[in-house]
């Protein structure tokens, strides 16, 4: 008779199992702890929007190529600490009237001063006027080529060569367009309010854009700051083209194009290479080594300055953001302010090397 195999002892039987539980007990407490620490730390940036969100799903076109949504003129969630950033800066300058709105196209992330506060536009308002006279170059109601006739009535002083050549001389289109945000030439501005039918017209067109604090009310250069926009208002401006709501493709590009023109670099753009820790004398160029691209208009009439970006993020994400403030004339606070307030953006959405 065979001996068999030996009964197992209870010890035996239940030994393994109670230590097959005991590590996984140990195991899970262990993950739980990590869990809580990661989870711990990165809840502060999160809040902050130091953390990107992953871009929206891709979309399929025709051709079967996947591209990028344009994304939209949409706030959906709260930077609150840059808001609360914005405040705390604007609060150190109790004189001074401050607003400011940021939005990333791609998220819907944002961040708000006293968005909706009209204040002076000055040359800041040229970008809404730019937005309209494409709408109606889109619409085919003249072409990029077509003359302006300078007139008594549109010459502006201040900004731009235009206003030194004879009344009579005829300017195409795109020239107007194109030294209205280069250089901020005044004439040619007013001669791109004259083309889309005058002050009156404008304002109802810009009130359909849904711009309710965008008005001309003057000829440019408008020294008195009778013209008036927002924050949000600029924002939206640049916005409602970039994102494919208005505009074709082919007019989208002449936009921007023409923004690109733009020589001053010394609000938004400057304040965001600061923001990062760093100056040039060119900031255009040195933002490029970060990865980001800014298409700007400034405003400047000594007593209000304003400037309103698109900014290209390191990430390929996209945001619009404007600043304004008046106050006392040429008083260097207002755009020491504006290149803080752009500053915060920076360190928010950009971060430090």
């Amino acid at each position: 008779m065979s001996a068999g195999r030996p009964p197992r002892s209870s010890t035996n039987r239940w030994g393994q199992p109670l230590k097959l539980v005991l590590r996984l007990l140990v195991l899970g407490v262990g993950l739980g702890v990590i869990t809580g620490t990661t989870l711990k730390l990165l809840a502060p940036r999160l809040a902050d929007g130091a953390i990107q969100k992953p871009l929206a799903d891709a979309k399929v076109t025709e051709n079967g190529i996947k591209s990028l949504p344009l994304g939209s003129f949409e706030p959906r969630q709260e930077l609150t600490a840059l808001s609360q950033k914005w405040s705390q800066q604007a609060a150190a300058h109790k004189d001074l009237k401050v607003s400011g709105f940021l939005l990333v196209l791609d998220d819907g992330r944002f961040a708000q001063l006293q968005p909706d506060l009209p204040l002076p536009a000055a040359s800041s308002i040229k970008t809404p006027i730019l937005l309209v006279g494409l709408e109606d170059y889109d619409h085919g109601k003249f072409r990029w080529n077509d003359p302006l006739p300078l007139t008594k009535e549109v010459v502006g002083g201040g900004a731009g060569w235009m206003a030194s050549r004879p009344v009579g001389t005829r300017f195409p289109f795109y020239e107007a367009a194109t030294e209205m945000i280069r250089v901020s030439d005044n004439s040619a501005t007013n001669l791109l309010i004259k083309r889309v039918g005058g002050k009156t017209v404008l304002n109802a067109r810009f009130q359909q854009l849904g711009l309710p604090a965008t008005v001309v009310n003057n000829w440019l250069p408008d020294l008195n700051g009778t013209n008036t926009t927002s924050a949000r208002d600029l924002a939206k401006s640049i916005a409602l083209v970039d994102t494919g709501q208005k505009l074709s493709q082919r007019a989208r590009d002449l936009f921007r194009e023409v923004m690109g023109t733009s020589r001053t670099n010394t609000l938004i753009p400057l304040g965001l290479l600061q923001g990062l820790g760093k100056d040039a004398a060119d900031p255009d160029s040195e933002l490029l080594s970060f990865g980001i691209t800014v298409y700007n208009k400034t405003g400047d009439i000594g007593i209000a300055y304003a400037d309103a970006a698109l900014i290209q993020l390191p990430t390929g994400q996209r945001a619009v953001a404007a600043f304004m403030v008046k106050g006392p004339f040429n008083d260097p606070r207002s755009t020491d302010l504006i290149r803080a307030m752009a500053g915060a953006v920076a360190q928010t959405l950009v971060g430090r090397r």
